[in-house]
């Protein structure tokens, strides 16, 4: 236990001297994530955590080769095993590294990952047989090399999509190290439990300056270097059993939110017919974002998530019929709970009716109103024009109302937004009719908004459709575009960046109106 905790302190103390170091050379050579798009932060926050991460993990493993004594000698025992977690883990940092500075084809580093997962499994981290829960072990015959890929590139791209908020990735992996190393050191695997102490104590050290309010993100450099080695450890550590089948249920339940977001997110983009690595904010941290949930109070509800997930794992591993059973039936109604929770089921219901192309009677209202935007709003010499033609959009679209707010996001200490024009349409609903559902857009980039439409409408549906969204987006930009033309109070602050912007993708809050 001794040297476990000699790897782990070292460790940690590397990264934790290391990190700001390099934070500051990131910010010298410009390797800096910014603001918005798929970003939630709010400032240029450098990128290359995942190098100083790569230096703490090597630096007690790598000590071992210039000593004497029991423990090197058993660190050099197992060395093809050892060259095969640093040699991997170095291309992997390498290529996040060149991707957080340069950017790299989502291809070519598919083929880098694949690679480092060929390197692995010629030095012994191979899947030759899995023990499936019922059903004992099933060979994987000619089939091992691509089942051991298919792993370690999985689980490497699945910590890669996690890594979407402060701290959530360094966590997740956390969690799922010490997962890792109570299993290890439990039925005697030493050279997993090193490994696993030397990861822990290098995430721990970078989550000093990685958790909200972020001063350093990990990059691609981290989460793929931390990817590859949570992957390549899930399998020694099997393999150091008596058995030769890799039970891979512990590892699964341990990592079960990047694997369950990963999942999810092939399913999203297969039925929004998009391509299946293309990025996108409808991860599960993104979801729990747009609930209203802060960005720490999101981190700490999947924190708590995995906490759950890691004991679960745990009892599965000590293989035993009732504490397996427990910790399966935990995990089964977490899961289902987060689901519900994120509104998941909701998601897929609204994605099933878009791809049977049911749209609202106002998507076609507004799809028959756009093309006359540009113009109708083109014409207008003055603001009173401008909001007469609003007005007339409102009318012929059928909309209940259309509100100017003050600000660019919500107030959200009392909830309560008192507009300042507000358009009418009496004849479009009365005591009878549904419930009217808004949508709310600021006028211009978010960060440089000073007001922002609410519209309100009648829907059979009792939501947004997609459709309708991206609609009213493009004529809530066509107006910001031109209230910057007018010189309008409600025009985005930074009249220039506006009319030179492009469309932007929808970015508007929607929901059900009070």
């Amino acid at each position: 236990m001794r040297s476990y905790v000699v790897a782990f302190v070292l460790a940690s103390i590397v990264s934790a001297i290391a990190t700001p170091l390099v934070r500051l050379w990131a910010l010298r050579i410009g390797a800096v994530s910014n603001p918005g798009g798929r970003n939630v932060h709010a400032r240029r926050i450098p990128r290359l955590g995942g190098v100083a991460i790569f230096v703490a993990f090597c630096a007690p493993l790598v000590g071992l080769y210039f000593v004497e004594s029991s423990v090197a000698s058993q660190f050099r025992e197992v060395s093809m095993r050892a060259v095969g977690v640093l040699a991997g883990g170095t291309l992997m940092c390498a290529v996040g590294f060149i991707d957080d500075t340069r950017r790299i084809r989502a291809l070519h580093k598919l083929y880098f990952q694949i690679g480092a997962a060929i390197i692995a499994f010629g030095c012994g981290f191979q899947i030759h047989a899995v023990k499936l829960p019922l059903l004992g072990e099933l060979s994987m015959g000619i089939f091992a090399l691509p089942i051991t890929v298919i792993w370690i590139v999985g689980i490497i791209n699945a910590i890669n999509l996690i890594d979407g908020l402060d701290g959530l990735a360094a966590g997740v992996v956390f969690f799922a190290g010490l997962t890792n190393f109570v299993v290890a050191y439990l039925t005697g695997a030493f050279f997993p439990a090193l490994i696993m102490a030397a990861m822990l104590g290098a995430v721990l050290g970078f989550l000093f300056y990685n958790f909200n309010p972020a001063r350093i993100f990990m990059g691609d450099s981290g989460s793929y270097f931390l990817g590859y080695v949570i992957a390549t450890a899930s399998l020694v550590g099997s393999l150091q059993k008596t058995s030769t089948a890799v039970s891979l249920l512990v590892p699964i339940v341990a990592l079960g939110i990047p694997i369950f977001d990963t999942l999810f997110s092939m399913v999203r983009r297969f039925l929004e017919k998009r391509p299946l690595f293309a990025p996108d904010r409808g991860h599960l941290h993104h979801r729990l974002l747009d609930m209203g949930i802060t960005h720490r109070r999101a981190v700490l509800i999947l924190y708590s998530v995995c906490i759950v997930l890691t004991i679960a794992a745990i009892g599965i591993s000590l293989d035993r019929a009732w504490q397996g059973g427990l910790a399966i039936l935990a995990v089964s109604v977490l899961m289902i709970g987060l689901v519900r929770f994120v509104g998941y089921f909701e998601y897929l219901h609204t994605l099933t009716r878009q791809k049977a192309r049911l749209r609202s009677r106002h998507s076609e209202l507004l799809r028959a109103v756009v093309p006359d935007v540009s113009h109708a709003f083109g014409s207008a010499r003055n603001e009173a024009e401008l909001w007469n033609a609003v007005r007339a959009i409102q009318t012929r679209s059928q909309l209940a109302s259309i509100e100017v707010l003050n600000g660019a996001v919500p107030n959200k200490a009392n909830g309560i937004e008192e507009p300042v024009l507000t358009f009418l349409e009496p004849a479009a609903g009365d005591a009878a009719s549904p419930e009217l559902v808004s949508a709310r857009f600021p006028l211009g980039r978010e960060d440089i908004a000073s007001s922002a439409l609410r519209f309100r409408w009648e829907s059979d549906q009792g939501d947004v459709s997609p459709q309708a969204e991206v609609l009213l987006q493009i004529i809530v930009d066509v107006l910001a575009r031109n209230l910057s033309r007018v010189r309008s109070v409600h025009a985005p602050r930074e009249v220039e960046a506006v009319a030179m912007a492009p469309l932007s993708r929808p970015s508007g809050e929607v929901g059900a109106a009070s």
